[in-house]
């Protein structure tokens, strides 16, 4: 299996990993069918009347895709309003990391499905997790 140099990079030197002290959000998923699992923590602040992800970190069990995926969500979000970073997409991580091979897609699933579960937390909404097995099914 053929990673990026970018994946290889995330997963040996992870960015904002480890817990975050007194969250707004968390986002906690797993992978049933993988055994991933993952951990997405906010912090979040008002700025220009928007709420916006003032910091976030993360914490992962799982394969090196899912880690490097963690790690690339929280750069790609970190500044980001609510609204945009509810609407990051698989595809969108997928593209930041350079590619992943097929059979690790559904680690940036996961990584998308922790954000969003930690903002629905934040707004007191319900989130439910979309859970895809190696091939990307439903």
């Amino acid at each position: 299996m053929q990673y990026t140099d970018i994946v290889m990079d995330h997963f040996k030197n992870p960015r904002n990993q480890g817990e975050l002290k007194n969250p707004d959000g968390v986002g906690e998923v797993g992978n049933p069918v993988c055994g991933d699992m993952m951990k997405i923590y906010i912090k979040v602040a008002e700025q220009d009347g928007k709420k916006i992800i003032e910091d976030i970190k993360f914490q992962t069990l799982g394969c090196g895709a899912a880690i490097a995926a963690s790690s690339m969500l929280t750069e790609v979000a970190k500044g980001m309003t609510l609204e945009k970073a509810k609407n990051i997409t698989k595809e969108q991580i997928v593209e930041s990391l350079g590619g992943l091979p097929k059979e690790k897609i559904h680690c940036s699933v996961l990584a998308q499905d922790g954000l969003k579960k930690a903002i629905a937390k934040y707004l007191g909404e319900e989130y439910e997790e979309s859970f895809e097995d190696e091939h990307g099914h439903s």
